[in-house]
């Protein structure tokens, strides 16, 4: 899927966002109440956060390329409503923090076709030397590039 930029007010500062990752639920991603599976909004929030920081141009071939990566080290999730089979949606990402060595996620899942707000999670990773698996301070370049695009849009 593609990603897109929005402008979006989701009624709660720490979901703005002007970045969405757009998803199908699949069959697969529900459970025998015929929702989606609480743990699959972990994963949409993961496959958003890569999808993001890709489009700002620190995604994870571009880090590897520095001899780095990131490793996740804190993740959570509220549940705000319920998303079914076939439902489109799309989760809006930021980068809401950036420390010395590590920088945090914020998305919220919305429904496409209502905006109806069905869940909010966060990620925090830490970056890493890639050989060491040591914590290194986050680059400059990804510090400037995450504002570029943040304060671009």
């Amino acid at each position: 899927m593609t990603q897109q930029r929005i402008s979006v007010e989701s009624g709660n500062p720490t979901t703005r966002a002007c970045f969405y990752y757009p998803l199908s639920v699949r069959f697969a991603d529900t459970d025998c109440q015929g929702h989606v599976y609480f743990s699959n909004y972990l994963v949409y929030c993961d496959e958003a956060l890569s999808a993001y920081l890709e489009a700002v141009g620190c995604g994870w071939r571009a880090l590897r390329a520095q001899g780095l990566d990131f490793f996740f080290v804190d993740t959570g999730c509220q549940f705000k409503g319920r998303a079914y089979f076939e439902d489109q949606l799309h989760v809006h990402t930021k980068i809401s923090r950036i420390g010395n060595s590590s920088f945090t996620g914020e998305m919220a899942v919305h429904r496409a076709v209502d905006g109806e707000l069905i869940a909010t999670g966060f990620i925090t990773c830490v970056m890493v030397d890639r050989e060491t698996g040591r914590p290194v301070p986050v680059p400059q370049s990804f510090r400037d590039s995450v504002a570029t695009y943040e304060v671009g849009s």
